[in-house]
């Protein structure tokens, strides 16, 4: 590394590329999406404002690396939370309540994946995963509907609701009532019980 780019007095070791993501995403965990910038990620990482850009060309692909990050965590902890259950209606509550507490916990979801900017051919990679985290909830949907057109609509909902309740934790809807962030996961996981008992019931 060009020690040129590491501000005075600060010698950064390591993968500047990795550190810049882990720093873009403890920024959103702490401030949301409004927070994140090549600038603060620079000094969360302590380098120099220009030390980013020789990893990435701009603001847009910045986010879609740390957009990439999340949805690479959010299919790890929607898979442990479903494989945890052998019922799957119980894997599939399980798996929308682990997207609410990630959300929860890092303020971050498929409103940065998502975000603008980042649906263009640029961001190829980005799509793909996206569509892995994405098709592991619709499989999951699958095994607990009778049609394909039932498991998209379970998908919708179930996704809007988690994602639902980690905002209104986060805007402090639910704090103001004295929910805890354990209890509003457990409220999603459940409401995400009756939705799925809603549509076999439909189905029957």
């Amino acid at each position: 590394m060009d020690v040129r780019h590491v501000m005075p007095g600060r010698y950064h070791h390591g993968d500047l590329r990795a550190e810049l993501v882990r720093a873009s995403l403890d920024l959103i965990a702490e401030q949301g999406l409004q927070g994140f910038s090549v600038a603060q990620a620079a000094r969360r990482a302590k380098v120099s404002p220009g030390a980013p850009y020789r990893h990435f060309a701009d603001r847009e692909s910045l986010l879609a690396a740390v957009a990439r990050t999340i949805t690479d965590q959010l299919t790890g902890r929607v898979r442990t939370a479903a494989e945890s259950h052998t019922d799957p209606q119980a894997a599939l509550a399980a798996a929308a309540g682990a997207y609410t507490g990630y959300l929860i916990e890092r303020r971050a979801g498929l409103h940065i994946v998502f975000a603008d900017g980042l649906q263009g051919p640029r961001h190829t990679e980005l799509h793909e995963r996206t569509r892995e985290l994405i098709d592991q909830f619709l499989l999951l949907c699958l095994s607990v509907s009778t049609s394909p057109q039932l498991a998209l609509e379970l998908l919708e909902q179930l996704l809007t609701q988690a994602h639902g309740y980690g905002t209104c934790y986060l805007d402090g809807f639910f704090r103001r009532h004295g929910y805890s962030a354990d209890l509003v996961v457990r409220k999603s996981t459940e409401a995400a019980r009756m939705v799925i008992r809603g549509y076999r019931e439909r189905a029957e």
